[in-house]
């Protein structure tokens, strides 16, 4: 476990913001291919990256899950404010595609962050990074003719 510091605290503050924003894209994602898409398949892969994510995120050497959320500091957040392009989308597409980045881009973060303390848990994200992108590939096509867009 990391020592308790200002510094760690700060860390998992970090650790927090993204493991939630990690999970809640991946469900979207999950739910989109699941109740619009309708591909089981997609949806299931979706949905065990999501759990793996949990069960990386829970086996974490640097502190407790409960502690993370202990120092979660909402309030004094100095990046909640939504900005303009989160609050638009247009059609399927964008919520899928904007879903996506938020994901790739926080489980980067989180795959930084455990190089501190596990590099294990780094090599897993570094993993769960590459499906995600194998994912996004396959299911956009997808998406893409829901939406008659010739995204892909």
């Amino acid at each position: 476990m990391l020592k308790q510091n200002s510094e760690n605290l700060k860390l998992y503050r970090l650790i927090d913001a993204n493991a939630n924003r990690l999970k809640e894209g991946l469900r979207v994602i999950e739910d989109i291919m699941r109740f619009i898409i309708d591909d089981a398949r997609l949806s299931a892969e979706f949905k065990k990256i999501r759990h793996a994510v949990t069960a990386c995120l829970q086996s974490n050497k640097a502190t407790t899950p409960a502690e993370i959320i202990n120092n979660r500091q909402i309030q004094t957040d100095v990046g909640k404010k939504t900005i303009v392009s989160e609050a638009k989308r247009s059609n399927i597409l964008d919520i899928f595609l904007a879903n996506c980045q938020r994901v790739k881009e926080s489980i980067r973060v989180l795959e930084e962050c455990a190089k501190l303390f596990d590099p294990q848990a780094a090599q897993s994200f570094k993993t769960m990074r590459y499906s995600i992108y194998h994912l996004e590939k396959r299911a956009i096509e997808k998406i893409a003719k829901i939406c008659n867009n010739k995204y892909a």
